[in-house]
């Protein structure tokens, strides 16, 4: 009797453990919850010390404005220069001729080149002088390129002075083209004697 007792605790004991390792096996598997934490607060930049460029775009931006360009201050502004003199200011002197260029050149000659050099000591001379020098042309081609031509020429003569010591800030140029002919005559002669570089100067 005693043995029957204990065979039947044993089976009820074998039914609890099987029935407990059958209800582990039955339930789902629940997923591992991972602690995630907020990330850290970003550093804050160093202020910009004041007066730097930087602090003057931070202020800007602070204050919706488009702040200064980047770089050094800008310079005061140069002041206005003064007005050119009109052609009209100025007058031919006999000292300073005339020199001539083959058609459709502007470079300076030999011979011209002497005369040139005989005009830039008697700028030498007398520093204050201030002198114009136009440039002209023949009647050949068109207006537009006569002035362009004529302004060439102004030009060559000027460096030319220049390369002899003439300041430049003394020398103005003007351009006429085929406007100013000092012959009307359609042949060569008249023509290689509009071709010139003419000089008017004024008291500086």
């Amino acid at each position: 009797m005693l043995g029957e007792r204990r065979s039947h605790m044993l089976e009820l004991v074998a039914l609890g453990a099987l029935a407990v390792l059958l209800t582990s096996q039955g339930c789902a598997k629940q997923p591992a919850q991972l602690a995630v934490s907020p990330p850290p607060p970003a550093a804050a930049s160093p202020a910009p010390a004041a007066g730097t460029p930087q602090a003057g775009r931070a202020e800007a931006r602070a204050s919706g404005g488009a702040g200064p360009a980047a770089g050094p201050t800008a310079a005061p502004a140069a002041s206005a220069r003064a007005k050119p003199a009109h052609p009209s200011e100025f007058t031919a002197v006999s000292q300073l001729k005339d020199i001539h260029f083959d058609f459709d050149r502007y470079e300076i000659r030999p011979g011209d080149a002497t005369i040139l050099e005989a005009s830039a000591r008697w700028l030498k001379a007398d520093p204050a002088v201030l002198v114009l020098i136009e440039g002209h042309c023949d009647e050949r081609g068109t207006n537009e390129y006569n002035l362009a031509l004529g302004e060439r020429r102004a030009r060559a003569t000027m460096n030319f002075l220049v390369g002899q010591g003439i300041p430049a800030t003394r020398i103005t140029t003007v351009s006429y083209g085929e406007e100013h002919p000092r012959c009307s005559e359609k042949n060569e002669a008249c023509w290689s004697s509009n071709r010139r570089a003419h000089f008017l100067v004024k008291p500086g």
